[in-house]
Protein backbone atom coordinates (compact mmCIF):
# COMPACT_ATOMS: atom_id res chain seq x y z
CA UNK A 1 0.00 0.00 0.00
CA UNK A 2 2.76 2.31 0.97
CA UNK A 3 4.55 1.76 -2.25
CA UNK A 4 1.17 2.03 -4.50
CA UNK A 5 -0.70 4.60 -2.99
CA UNK A 6 1.18 6.08 -0.57
CA UNK A 7 2.12 5.86 3.07
CA UNK A 8 -0.67 7.90 4.13
CA UNK A 9 -2.75 4.39 2.78
CA UNK A 10 -0.77 2.54 5.26
CA UNK A 11 -2.81 0.32 7.58
CA UNK A 12 -0.58 -0.51 9.99
CA UNK A 13 -0.79 1.76 12.93
CA UNK A 14 2.36 2.52 14.81
CA UNK A 15 4.99 5.00 15.77
CA UNK A 16 6.24 4.49 12.62
CA UNK A 17 5.23 7.99 11.26
CA UNK A 18 6.16 9.62 14.44
CA UNK A 19 9.68 8.57 13.91
CA UNK A 20 9.22 9.82 10.46
CA UNK A 21 8.40 13.45 11.35
CA UNK A 22 11.10 13.62 14.07
CA UNK A 23 13.79 12.67 11.47
CA UNK A 24 11.95 15.41 9.02
CA UNK A 25 12.36 18.40 11.84
CA UNK A 26 16.07 17.35 12.73
CA UNK A 27 19.30 18.39 11.30
CA UNK A 28 20.41 14.65 11.53
CA UNK A 29 19.63 11.40 12.80
CA UNK A 30 22.06 8.41 14.57
CA UNK A 31 21.02 4.89 14.65
CA UNK A 32 21.98 2.60 16.84
CA UNK A 33 21.66 -1.15 17.11
CA UNK A 34 23.71 -4.08 18.55
CA UNK A 35 25.61 -6.57 15.76
CA UNK A 36 22.68 -9.44 16.11
CA UNK A 37 23.97 -12.92 13.92
CA UNK A 38 25.69 -10.53 11.99
CA UNK A 39 23.24 -7.64 10.87
CA UNK A 40 20.99 -4.54 12.87
CA UNK A 41 18.16 -6.56 15.75
CA UNK A 42 15.06 -7.36 14.56
CA UNK A 43 13.61 -3.94 15.72
CA UNK A 44 15.77 -1.94 13.58
CA UNK A 45 15.80 -3.73 10.43
CA UNK A 46 11.53 -3.65 11.42
CA UNK A 47 11.53 -0.06 11.20
CA UNK A 48 14.17 -0.02 7.79
CA UNK A 49 11.14 -2.25 6.04
CA UNK A 50 8.62 -0.07 7.28
CA UNK A 51 10.89 2.74 5.64
CA UNK A 52 10.95 0.98 2.34
CA UNK A 53 8.67 3.34 0.27
CA UNK A 54 11.38 6.03 0.92
CA UNK A 55 14.03 4.63 -0.48
CA UNK A 56 11.93 5.16 -4.01
CA UNK A 57 10.67 8.60 -2.55
CA UNK A 58 13.59 9.89 -0.23
CA UNK A 59 12.84 13.00 1.25
CA UNK A 60 15.56 13.36 3.89
CA UNK A 61 18.23 15.59 2.06
CA UNK A 62 20.11 18.15 3.36
CA UNK A 63 20.40 16.13 6.70
CA UNK A 64 23.42 13.81 8.18
CA UNK A 65 23.29 10.52 9.43
CA UNK A 66 25.81 8.61 11.79
CA UNK A 67 25.22 4.67 12.62
CA UNK A 68 26.51 3.18 15.62
CA UNK A 69 27.04 -0.85 16.01
CA UNK A 70 28.31 -2.38 19.29
CA UNK A 71 29.34 -6.30 19.48
CA UNK A 72 31.38 -8.81 21.46
CA UNK A 73 33.72 -9.79 18.18
CA UNK A 74 33.41 -9.16 14.87
CA UNK A 75 31.33 -8.70 12.04
CA UNK A 76 29.69 -5.22 12.37
CA UNK A 77 32.01 -3.63 9.93
CA UNK A 78 29.53 -4.63 7.18
CA UNK A 79 26.51 -3.84 9.04
CA UNK A 80 28.18 -0.09 9.17
CA UNK A 81 28.83 -0.65 5.21
CA UNK A 82 24.71 -1.97 5.20
CA UNK A 83 23.18 0.64 7.31
CA UNK A 84 25.02 3.55 5.55
CA UNK A 85 24.23 2.37 2.28
CA UNK A 86 20.19 2.36 2.78
CA UNK A 87 20.64 5.97 4.94
CA UNK A 88 22.51 7.37 1.40
CA UNK A 89 19.00 5.35 -0.31
CA UNK A 90 16.89 7.31 2.25
CA UNK A 91 18.49 10.95 0.79
CA UNK A 92 20.55 11.72 4.20
CA UNK A 93 24.69 13.25 3.84
CA UNK A 94 26.31 10.02 5.41
CA UNK A 95 29.21 9.89 7.92
CA UNK A 96 31.06 6.83 7.92
CA UNK A 97 29.16 4.61 11.29
CA UNK A 98 31.51 3.06 14.09
CA UNK A 99 31.40 -0.54 14.94
CA UNK A 100 32.40 -0.40 18.79
CA UNK A 101 33.64 -3.77 20.08
CA UNK A 102 34.08 -4.98 23.49
CA UNK A 103 33.61 -7.71 26.06
CA UNK A 104 31.56 -7.73 29.74
CA UNK A 105 33.45 -7.09 32.02
CA UNK A 106 34.65 -4.01 29.62
CA UNK A 107 38.49 -3.32 30.11
CA UNK A 108 39.87 0.23 30.72
CA UNK A 109 41.94 -0.67 27.41
CA UNK A 110 38.66 -0.60 25.85
CA UNK A 111 36.99 1.58 27.69
CA UNK A 112 39.53 3.81 26.01
CA UNK A 113 39.33 2.80 22.52
CA UNK A 114 35.80 3.04 22.61
CA UNK A 115 35.91 6.69 23.76
CA UNK A 116 38.35 7.67 20.93
CA UNK A 117 36.46 6.10 18.47
CA UNK A 118 33.20 7.81 19.52
CA UNK A 119 34.74 11.08 20.11
CA UNK A 120 36.58 11.19 16.31
CA UNK A 121 32.74 10.03 15.15
CA UNK A 122 30.85 13.17 17.00
CA UNK A 123 33.60 15.21 15.46
CA UNK A 124 33.26 14.32 11.39
CA UNK A 125 29.17 14.11 12.44
CA UNK A 126 29.12 17.41 13.69
CA UNK A 127 32.12 18.91 10.61
CA UNK A 128 29.50 17.18 7.98
CA UNK A 129 26.61 19.26 9.11
CA UNK A 130 28.89 22.41 8.53
CA UNK A 131 29.35 21.29 5.00
CA UNK A 132 27.14 22.70 2.24
CA UNK A 133 23.55 20.38 2.35
CA UNK A 134 23.45 19.62 -0.70
CA UNK A 135 26.96 18.29 -2.36
CA UNK A 136 27.61 17.34 -5.95
CA UNK A 137 26.34 14.01 -5.77
CA UNK A 138 29.51 11.50 -7.15
CA UNK A 139 28.91 9.61 -10.23
CA UNK A 140 27.53 5.66 -8.64
CA UNK A 141 24.69 8.32 -6.82
CA UNK A 142 24.20 10.24 -10.31
CA UNK A 143 24.25 6.99 -12.20
CA UNK A 144 21.11 5.60 -9.10
CA UNK A 145 19.42 9.05 -9.44
CA UNK A 146 19.02 9.15 -13.67
CA UNK A 147 18.36 4.77 -13.15
CA UNK A 148 15.05 5.74 -11.47
CA UNK A 149 13.65 8.42 -12.99
CA UNK A 150 14.02 6.76 -16.22
CA UNK A 151 12.30 3.63 -15.22
CA UNK A 152 9.62 6.00 -13.17
CA UNK A 153 9.21 7.87 -16.67
CA UNK A 154 8.77 4.85 -19.24
CA UNK A 155 6.95 2.18 -16.74
CA UNK A 156 5.13 4.33 -14.77
CA UNK A 157 1.94 6.97 -14.87
CA UNK A 158 0.00 9.00 -12.72
CA UNK A 159 -1.60 5.89 -11.13
CA UNK A 160 1.46 5.57 -9.45
CA UNK A 161 2.42 7.15 -6.06
CA UNK A 162 6.55 7.20 -7.02
CA UNK A 163 5.46 8.62 -10.48
CA UNK A 164 3.38 11.64 -9.22
CA UNK A 165 5.85 12.13 -6.41
CA UNK A 166 8.56 12.41 -8.87
CA UNK A 167 6.21 15.14 -10.93
CA UNK A 168 6.32 16.61 -7.77
CA UNK A 169 9.11 16.98 -6.82
CA UNK A 170 10.06 18.10 -10.38
CA UNK A 171 12.59 15.13 -10.59
CA UNK A 172 11.28 14.16 -14.68
CA UNK A 173 13.07 17.54 -15.53
CA UNK A 174 15.65 18.26 -13.10
CA UNK A 175 19.58 17.09 -13.17
CA UNK A 176 19.90 15.48 -9.61
CA UNK A 177 17.29 14.97 -6.24
CA UNK A 178 18.13 18.08 -4.65
CA UNK A 179 19.44 21.26 -6.34
CA UNK A 180 22.99 21.57 -7.28
CA UNK A 181 25.36 21.90 -10.30
CA UNK A 182 26.91 19.51 -12.05
CA UNK A 183 29.62 19.99 -14.43
CA UNK A 184 30.54 19.04 -17.94
CA UNK A 185 31.42 16.28 -17.33
CA UNK A 186 28.80 15.21 -14.75
CA UNK A 187 25.70 16.60 -17.51
CA UNK A 188 27.56 14.23 -20.33
CA UNK A 189 27.83 11.00 -17.43
CA UNK A 190 24.17 11.76 -16.49
CA UNK A 191 22.74 12.09 -20.28
CA UNK A 192 24.37 8.98 -20.71
CA UNK A 193 22.93 7.14 -17.91
CA UNK A 194 19.42 8.03 -19.17
CA UNK A 195 20.29 6.61 -22.56
CA UNK A 196 21.55 3.57 -21.12
CA UNK A 197 19.07 2.73 -18.77
CA UNK A 198 15.70 4.12 -21.74
CA UNK A 199 17.52 1.21 -24.01
CA UNK A 200 17.51 -1.44 -20.96
CA UNK A 201 14.05 -0.66 -19.98
CA UNK A 202 12.81 -0.88 -23.49
CA UNK A 203 14.61 -3.42 -24.10
CA UNK A 204 12.40 -5.44 -21.23
CA UNK A 205 9.17 -4.99 -23.57
CA UNK A 206 10.59 -6.45 -26.69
Amino acid sequence: MCFEKGEEHCPLKDDRDVLIEKMMASDGAVFASPNYSFQVSAIMKTFLDRLGFACHRPSLFGKTFASIFTQGFYGGDKIVDYLDFVAGGLGFNTVKGSCLTALEPMTQKEQHKIDRVRAGQAVRYYARQEKPGYPVPMLFKLMIFRMGRTITRLELDDSSRDYTYYVDKGWLDSDYFNPTHLGVLKKGAGKHFDSVFASMTRARYK
